[in-house]
């Protein structure tokens, strides 16, 4: 069964309006979660593609959000430092570093992408254009697991707002649908914004 919801402006502070992040929130479709039946990683990721040379994805993003990094000659990143924006811990061991989906696969799958394509999986699990891969530390990454906005947030509340945003942006692309608790949470962490969509 789908529902549309549709949230007013009102949701947001009169002073404050987030008119792209609303409409598209307001765009996505309010339905009952598929069943994880099928699901597995490897149904998406069985390896993280190449983009440039012998880099992947996951080191293209470790590269874009480190400082101060030295990688190998096969692209792998053997020093660096890293923020993580869920915890605000700084990273100086690799051991220390994930490269979160902020749409979990496992959310994607019950919220549509049960139905695509294994190519379509794949670049969405890959897909460096979107706000969808991002380094955080192995602590913050294992704490949200598969979970979506309703029953997991940033620790630090002033991301917020930039993860309400990345999670809209990357469902309204590839028109993954949202269950009502999840736009709701989406909603509600839209008013801590300042205004600038980023």
């Amino acid at each position: 069964m789908i529902i549309q919801l549709l949230l007013p402006l009102a949701v947001l502070p009169a002073d404050k309006p987030e008119p792209t992040a609303v409409r598209y929130l307001n765009d996505l479709v309010v339905a009952r979660p598929h069943s994880l039946r099928g699901y597995s990683h490897g149904r998406f990721l069985p390896r993280w593609a190449h983009h440039k040379g012998t880099c992947d994805s996951r080191e293209t993003v470790l590269a874009r959000d480190g400082h101060r990094l030295r990688r190998n000659k096969a692209c792998h990143p053997i020093r660096g430092i890293w923020y993580s924006p869920y915890d605000g811990k700084r990273l100086t061991r690799l051991s220390q570093v994930d490269v979160d989906h902020v749409v979990p696969l496992a959310n994607a799958w019950i919220s549509g992408a049960w139905k695509w394509s294994q190519a379509r999986r794949r670049a969405f699990a890959n897909d460096l254009t979107r706000p969808e891969l991002l380094t955080v530390s192995h602590s913050a990454n294992m704490a949200k697991g598969g979970k979506g906005p309703a029953s997991w947030r940033p620790q630090r509340r002033s991301y917020w707002c930039r993860y309400a945003k990345a999670w809209i942006v990357v469902k309204h692309h590839y028109r993954l649908h949202v269950t009502y608790r999840e736009k709701i949470a989406l909603a509600n962490m839209l008013r801590t914004c300042s205004g600038r969509f980023a």
